[in-house]
């Protein structure tokens, strides 16, 4: 869904990830690298995305010479960097790559990944093809990808949690209400919009 008043209108959906070091980790040559997406886990909105999902969408992109975009809190106007390398695994879309030194909001995005003040990364895309798991919730099963931004505040800050096999409970689920209120209030989006 879209933010309202969101500066470009582009009709990407979008999906967080995050969590600490684990999720995004960068070195002195700002080079960064984490998980993009987690496969089976549900993120607090209740979707989750199927092993595979990307995989035709990267050999399309690697085909017509293109890449996913490297973007700051999913603003058209500000990338920031070059994903190197973006490949499903096992756990799920792992990302691979370069802030570039010469962009402000680029070496603003170092600092502030170093002092653990910024550890989100979150996916733009398109649905093509979803359906429902054994508990009814959204799977998304093919997806096209655009960008992968790094972000403020990850929708599916319990990814690590979820990995394992547990199930969010009710308390996550009111402080996600409570964070997603927050961030549009933030927005200037008011109390009725909502962002993936």
């Amino acid at each position: 869904m879209r933010r309202k008043g969101e500066a470009m209108e582009t009709g990407l959906e979008r999906k967080f990830a995050g969590g600490g070091a684990e999720a995004l980790r960068v070195s002195g040559a700002g080079v960064i690298e984490g998980y993009a997406s987690l496969f089976d886990a549900p993120d607090q909105g209740g979707d989750g995305v199927a092993r595979g999902a990307y995989a035709a969408s990267l050999k399309r992109l690697t085909g017509e010479g293109r890449r996913v975009r490297m973007l700051w809190q999913h603003d058209p106007r500000e990338p920031i960097g070059i994903w190197d390398e973006v490949r499903e695994d096992a756990r799920g879309l792992y990302v691979k790559g370069r802030l570039l030194e010469g962009v402000a909001r680029a070496r603003e995005a170092a600092a502030l990944i170093a002092a653990g003040a910024l550890d989100g990364l979150s996916i733009g895309y398109r649905t093509l093809r979803a359906g429902r798991d054994e508990k009814g919730r959204r799977l998304l099963q093919e997806l096209e990808l655009w960008e992968v931004s790094l972000v403020t505040f990850p929708m599916l800050s319990g990814a690590r949690v979820a990995a394992k096999g547990e199930e969010p409970g009710r308390a996550l689920r009111e402080m996600a209400a409570a964070l997603r209120a927050a961030r549009r209030e933030l927005a200037g989006a008011g109390p009725d919009t909502e962002r993936r």
